[in-house]
C-alpha cells in the first residue's frame, strides 16, 4: 500500500484530476445521500512516472484508485471495473497488481488479443485472477473486430473467453463495429458484450447512418449484450453542453432499445474529469435521468445491471450483492 507521503504527492499531482471537483459548498452536495449503491463499469488507470512510461496519459497527473477514491466515494460510488487503456501486455499485472490492493475495485477488463499464439495461455493465467472479468477489443490500439470476425484463430479465442464465462467489452462504438458485432454474436451466440461510450456515437442523430446503426443495436439487444451509458456528456464549439435537455433524444433512443436490464453506468474516468468535464456534473447527469425512472430502475442502471454484465466481485462490505 503506498504510504501516507506518497499519497499526498500524488492527491497533489492529481489537482487537475479534481479541478472539476465542487470542494467548498458543492462538497455538501456530494455528500448528500445517494438512494443506492452505485458501481462504475468505466474508468482507467495510468501512472506517466513510472520508469518506463507510459502509452497512454503521457504528461497527465496519476489515474490511480486512491485518486479515482477521493472522487468517487463521496458521490455514493462504492466500488469501480478499470477497464485497461493500454496496448501493452504487460499492464495488465500492473493494474491487476494495484487493483487487488484497492478494496474499491471489484473487476478489471483487460488487454488481449484473442487471434495471437500466447492468448491461451494468458487467459488462462489471467483467469485464475478474481478481478479478471474479461477483455476490451474494438477501435482502438490499430484493432479492428469487423476484420478480426472472419478470421478463424481470432474467432477461437472469442468462443474460449465465452467458454470461461468472461465478457467482452467493446472499444469506441461506431456503426460499423456495432455491425461486426452483430456478426460476431452470430457465430459465438454464448458471448457476453457490453457495448462501451454509445451514447458518445454522433450516428444516432444522423438520419443517413442512424437506421443501420439502430438495426445492429435492436438486433443485439435481443442478444446477451448491453449499453454502456457511459461519456454521454459532450462539447459544441468547444465548450461542455451544460443543458440536460441536449443529451436527451440520445438517451431516451438507448432507452427504448435495451431497457431497464440491459444498460450500466460508467463514468470514463478520468476522461470524464479535470478540464474535460466534472466527474460530479457527468454523475449528476445521468443521476437525473435515470432517477426520473424510479428507483428500482436506477438500482438495475447503478449496480444491478453491471454485476449480470460484468460478475463482478464484492470485496468490501457496502458493496451489494444479489441476494
Amino acid at each position: 500500500m503506498p504510504s501516507q507521503a506518497d499519497f499526498s504527492r500524488r492527491l497533489f499531482m492529481a489537482g487537475g484530476l479534481l479541478s472539476g471537483l465542487a470542494l467548498s459548498n458543492g462538497r455538501a452536495q456530494v455528500l448528500e445521500k445517494v438512494p443506492y449503491p452505485i458501481i462504475d463499469s468505466h474508468i482507467h488507470f495510468f501512472d506517466s512516472s513510472r520508469p518506463q512510461g507510459v502509452p497512454y496519459g503521457a504528461g497527465r497527473p496519476p489515474a490511480l484508485p486512491e485518486v479515482y477514491r477521493f472522487i468517487a466515494e463521496p458521490l455514493g460510488v462504492v466500488g469501480a471495473i478499470e477497464v485497461e487503456a493500454s496496448p501493452w501486455v504487460e499492464d495488465n499485472l500492473w493494474v491487476l497488481d494495484i487493483s487487488q490492493k484497492a478494496t474499491m475495485m471489484v473487476g478489471f477488463v483487460g488487454n488481449l488479443e484473442p487471434e495471437k499464439p500466447p492468448f491461451r495461455e494468458y487467459l488462462e493465467r489471467y483467469h485464475r485472477h478474481p478481478l479478471f472479468r474479461g477483455i476490451r477489443y474494438g477501435n482502438l490500439w490499430g484493432r479492428n473486430l469487423g476484420e478480426m470476425v472472419s478470421n478463424p484463430e481470432f474467432l477461437s479465442g472469442i468462443k474460449e473467453l465465452a467458454a470461461a464465462d468472461l465478457v467482452l467489452d467493446t472499444a469506441n462504438p461506431t456503426p460499423d463495429l456495432m455491425a461486426a458485432v452483430v456478426r460476431l454474436t452470430d457465430r459465438v451466440p454464448n458471448l457476453r458484450v457490453v457495448l462501451d461510450h454509445l451514447p458518445s456515437m454522433t450516428a444516432l442523430d444522423d438520419r443517413s447512418t442512424r437506421t443501420g446503426v439502430e438495426e445492429s443495436l435492436r438486433e443485439l439487444s435481443k442478444r446477451n449484450a448491453f449499453a454502456k451509458i457511459s461519456a454521454v456528456q459532450r462539447r459544441e464549439n468547444g465548450r461542455v453542453i451544460t443543458d440536460s435537455a441536449a443529451y436527451k433524444p440520445r438517451l431516451d433512443l438507448l432507452w427504448d432499445i435495451f431497457g431497464e436490464d440491459r444498460v450500466v453506468y460508467g463514468s470514463d474516468w478520468p476522461n470524464s474529469a479535470g478540464n474535460w468535464v466534472s466527474f460530479d456534473a457527468a454523475l449528476a447527469l445521468v443521476r437525473q435521468y435515470f432517477d426520473a425512472k424510479g428507483l428500482a430502475v436506477a438500482e438495475k442502471y447503478f449496480w444491478k445491471n453491471s454485476l449480470a454484465a460484468y460478475k463482478w466481485v464484492k470485496r468490501e462490505a457496502r458493496q451489494p450483492s444479489a441476494g
